[in-house]
Order: structure tokens, then C-alpha cells, then sequence
């Protein structure tokens, strides 16, 4: 089974309050919401660039 990551992240408050909005429209936890966007942005890198390592 692979080991969860943890990663801390500072962010500023109205950021949060932004992304605690986006991640309820979409019907996600905050958590949920960084992971979707952050998957998001690596599928369009290696699509426009090729895979990662």
C-alpha cells in the first residue's frame, strides 16, 4: 500500500476563503480541491510537454 504524503501549505485568507468557496461549488473538501487542481495543472503540463518523471 502506498504511504500518504503529507504537505503543509501557508496560504493567505482570502485565498482560502476563495478555495473553500470553489471546493463547496464543486461539491469538495478543501483537501479534494488542491489535489483535483494540482492534477489538473500536471495533466496540461504533460500534455503540452510530455510526461513527468
Amino acid at each position: 500500500m502506498e504511504k500518504v504524503k503529507h504537505l503543509g501549505l501557508r496560504i493567505d485568507s482570502e485565498t482560502h476563503k476563495k478555495l473553500k468557496s470553489l471546493a463547496e461549488f464543486d461539491g469538495r473538501s478543501i483537501n479534494g480541491e488542491v489535489l483535483y487542481l494540482i492534477r489538473q495543472a500536471i495533466a496540461q503540463h504533460e500534455h503540452k510537454h510530455g510526461s513527468l518523471k
